[in-house]
């Protein structure tokens, strides 16, 4: 074994060693020891509140009292200041007004404290000194390496440990729902709620104005949390966008999000904008975002709690196909209105299904779908009923409804049904009724077969479970390749040149230009600035043609007169240019004449299409489909997402919107060719993100049919030239990072080329799987791991699918030849929450070890860490592991054995310059 070294304790690699397995945020969620700064005596003050919320529910540490005025608060010794404390303390609770907190979070920063909760109100909310305070707070805690949560909060409690840091008047009951909240006055509804309801939580948390803790931190802390199996927020403003997508679709992977956003009308939007001092954005593009991030969101707060039950209680359905049974029609009916008008459908009962209802069912049964097995259905009739319904493959879940007829028996009938709690599809039951009923409800409650008091809320809460599917599916789906663009440079040249000239606008010839760039299908489009040129170029394309204004300045053509459409002739076409330039004349824009483009009239049986993109205040560019043409803002039949595409989030972009299902062909229409389709999405998403000094971009029409598709009309916004780089608006979600692209030779001279992982290689690394050898899995996982287990699904899907803003994974592959695109190696950087460190990992196939792959994928990564800013890379290996070990040291990598590790694995460590 390769000698390792023990570092020294003042050595930036010893203080990772010894502190990796506390979370930054355990000095908020999980002190061992708290300063009330603030605390008081006055009865009904928030100080003495909080002061005796802490020491009436032990949470296993101490609490230090910080009054300058009292000897003691409630019989525990007071200290003057933080600086005269017997000893550091993890969490400093500030309840000052706002205009002492930069002078208190100095001497938190001077004394070590890490973690702050600010309950004080007066600042951003407040206005401009209110922001100022704000800064000069973050920029101390940000130098001091100090996390913040609020100001202007209840506080945090966690109720397993006892922890109860907030002003509430109760503690919560221990459960494993964490509850995160903009609105300390709804945390406290909801407390009292609970403490009627018997519901219990994991964590209780009061965001504030999120000043420094937001979303995301939270988000990936309570991902971690053995204690939450799922978070429920009540949301007024997202704030750090990218962060809370990062951790969401980390975290939804694992257990269920599920969020109340308020703010959905323009009124709502401005309360809670005054309520928060944050600005609320785009409702529908909020909406995009967690979907895109398997997010699911629901529209009342008892959905909420709904929804986090029946979660933890059954599966999720694989789709929208419901079996309603019911011993009563209007019952059955209202939850068919609630199920359609949801986007579900009633599940068509398959013939075996019938004919074995046939069987013991009396003949007066429905004989279809809802399943109503008559007023004097007894458990028995309901039990067998329901085991035949829920054994149909053609259903995805059930919904069972009783209503308290004389002949019924409720508690009976819940007892008889506990054994089908578990079918494999969710069952959940509506007992309608009072007093009657409630035995019956807590035996399913109890059996784990969530109740509701009516059918319509039920079918509602399937509809959610199933949307929740639908979002997280997109998660796991593998896309397909797409091309890369081979143009790029054309593309930023002819914006370059725009912007040099201080357009703001293209003209649509070079917009069609930029289109073509990205692989995106354009009509032909001549430029003619004179009514001889305009005869000469509609002669060469063959008639009939389309003329349209070109201009430098007006955009929106249609509006001036500016399209004339089906010019059969030369004289047409000479009176439809000249009736151009005299439109223009009138309205006063004679100089925004340039002359005309002119096109073939496209003669094709399809649809209209718009494919846009436009800026969002909190997301940055967001992407638009629908249906398109001059009733575009009329139909408003679109969709929203976030870019970067692929074609599994095309496809579903395009399932948002009503045209889809006219696309799919209908009415004798052939088909559209939907998988291109998504390819063009993809490529326009490319276009997005890479020519990044554009506004705004409209493809209105993109005319698409069974043959052909094709761009006839584009608008395209730049930003002005005064706008630097760094000053766009930035990507909520980071783009494949091209800059990470290169080649290299190995040792034996074979080309390869090292690039990204994409979600796309999925079947590549299953094949890269099978060369590997189970000495290579043994060192690379510390233990045995199957072939079947490493290739499945899921777990590549999560390999493959990489969230640039925590993660990146280079792969190796063959750059020539019959075996070019086989992938040889792939190493991967992986931040570590809350801290400036990445772990690495690596694994080459067997037929190209020892031939430098290796040590020049480490090397990559080493400046992926740099060019993240990160501090250290570490990597844990097996002591046998003697080659990675090698390649460390040669990257100037540390191997270490830690204390108190045991001699399992050691530590390679790089502290970064």
């Amino acid at each position: 074994m390769a000698q390792t070294t023990r570092p020294p304790p003042n050595d930036p690699s010893y203080d990772l060693l010894h502190q990796r397995g506390r979370h930054p945020l355990d000095a908020i969620f999980n002190p061992r020891s708290v300063a009330v700064v603030g605390a008081s005596e006055r009865q009904g003050s928030v100080g003495r509140t909080i002061l005796w919320n802490l020491i009436s529910n032990p949470f296993g540490g101490t609490v230090y009292p910080i009054n300058p005025k009292r000897p003691n608060v409630l019989g525990i010794k007071a200290w003057p200041s933080l600086k005269v404390l017997p000893e550091p303390v993890d969490l400093a609770v500030i309840i000052t007004p706002s205009t002492t907190v930069p002078d208190i979070m100095r001497e938190c920063a001077e004394l070590g404290v890490k973690g702050v909760i600010i309950i004080s109100a007066g600042f951003k909310e407040i206005g401009p000194e209110g922001v100022k305070l704000e800064q000069e707070v973050f920029h101390i805690a940000r130098e001091a390496g100090i996390r913040i949560i609020g100001p202007n909060c209840l506080g945090v409690m966690r109720p397993p440990t006892g922890l109860n840091a907030t002003f509430a008047g109760d503690m919560a009951r221990p459960g494993n729902v964490a509850f995160i909240s903009q609105s300390g006055a709804l945390l406290t509804a909801i407390l009292d709620w609970s403490l009627r309801e018997a519901v219990g939580f994991s964590a209780f948390v009061s965001m504030g104005s999120m000043l420094d803790v937001g979303w995301g931190d939270v988000i990936d802390y309570l991902g971690d949390d053995p204690r939450t199996r799922s978070i429920l927020i009540y949301m007024e403003s997202i704030g750090d966008a990218r962060a809370f997508l990062s951790a969401a679709r980390e975290v939804a992977l694992r257990k269920p999000l599920i969020v109340i956003k308020a703010g959905r009308t323009a009124q709502a939007a401005a309360a809670a904008a005054s309520h928060t001092g944050t600005l609320a954005g785009s409702d529908e593009v909020l909406s995009a975002a967690f979907r895109r991030t398997g997010v699911l969101r629901v529209d009342s707060i008892a959905d909420l709690f709904y929804m986090a039950e029946v979660l933890a209680r059954q599966p999720r359905p694989d789709g929208r196909r419901l079996t309603i049974l019911t011993n009563a029609g209007g019952p059955g009916v209202l939850a068919t209105d609630a199920l359609v008008m949801g986007g579900g459908e009633l599940a068509k009962l398959s013939d075996q299904t019938l004919a074995e209802l046939n069987g013991f069912l009396p003949p007066a049964w429905s004989h279809g779908n809802p399943v109503d097995i008559l007023g004097d259905a007894d458990p028995e009739r309901y039990a067998k009923a329901l085991g035949v319904a829920g054994a149909d493959e053609n259903s995805d879940g059930l919904l069972v409804i009783l209503t308290p007829q004389d002949m019924t028996e409720p508690t009976q009938t819940a007892d008889r049904l506990k054994p089908y709690a578990k079918l494999g599809k969710p069952v959940i039951a509506s007992w309608m009724g009072g007093s009657d009923v409630a035995a019956g409800e807590r035996i399913l409650n109890d059996a784990g077969i969530p109740t509701f008091g009516y059918p319509d809320t039920a079918a509602h809460i399937f509809n959610y479970m199933r949307r929740y599917t639908y979002n997280l599916q997109g998660l796991y789906e593998t896309p397909v390749l797409t091309e890369e663009p081979e143009r790029r440079e054309e593309a930023e040249a002819l914006i370059r040149e725009a912007r040099s000239a201080g357009r703001l606008l293209l003209t649509e010839h070079e917009s069609k230009r930029l289109l073509a760039a990205y692989g995106i299908p354009v009509v032909e489009t001549r430029l003619a600035a004179s009514v001889d040129e305009a005869v000469h170029e509609a002669e060469s394309l063959g008639y009939p043609v389309v003329l349209k204004l070109h201009s430098r300045r007006i955009t929106h053509k249609t509006d001036v007169g500016g399209v004339r459409l089906n010019l059969a002739n030369a004289d047409a076409v000479r009176e439809a240019f000249e009736g151009i330039r005299r439109k223009l004349e009138e309205l006063g824009q004679a100089d925004a004449f340039s002359g005309v483009t002119v096109q073939p009239m496209v003669r094709l049986d399809g649809y209209e299409l718009i494919v846009g993109s436009s800026l969002d205040a909190q997301f940055g560019p967001v992407l638009l489909f629908g249906a398109g043409g001059t009733l575009v803002e009329v139909f408003k039949d679109r969709a929203l997402a976030l870019p970067p595409l692929n074609t599994t989030l095309a496809r579903r972009m395009m399932e948002q919107t009503r045209i889809h299902e006219a696309l799919r062909g209908v009415r004798g229409r052939k088909p559209v060719d939907l998988g291109q389709l998504e390819k063009l999405l993809v490529r326009f998403s490319q276009l997005v993100v890479e020519q990044r000094f554009i506004q705004e971009l409209d493809i209105n029409p993109l005319l698409v049919s069974a043959e052909r598709m094709v761009a006839l009309d584009a608008r395209v916004v730049l930003h002005g030239p005064e706008v630097k780089e760094e000053e766009l608006p930035r990507l909520a979600i980071l783009p494949y990072p091209v800059k990470y692209v290169g080649r290299c030779k190995m040792r034996n001279g074979e080309a390869v080329q090292v690039r990204p992982i994409r979600p796309e290689d999925e079947p590549r690394m299953v094949e890269f799987h099978k060369t590997l050898s189970e000495q290579t899995v043994f060192l690379r996982y510390a233990g045995m791991m199957k072939l079947d287990q490493r290739v499945a699904h899921e777990r590549l899907a999560r390999i493959c699918f990489n969230d640039y803003a925590r993660e990146l994974a280079l792969v190796v592959e063959r750059a020539d030849g019959e075996r070019r695109g086989e992938i040889l190696g792939v190493g991967r950087l992986t931040k570590l929450p809350g801290t400036e460190d990445a772990e690495y990992a690596m694994l080459i196939s067997d037929a190209v070890q020892r031939q430098g792959l290796g040590s020049e994928v480490l090397k990559r990564l080493v400046q992926v860490g740099r060019d993240w800013g990160l501090k250290r890379i570490v990597a844990d290996i097996l002591p046998g592991n003697g080659a990675m070990q090698a390649v460390s040291r040669k990257l100037g990598f540390e191997i270490l054995q830690p204390g108190g590790m045991g001699e399992g694995m050691v530590k390679a460590v790089k502290v970064l310059d």
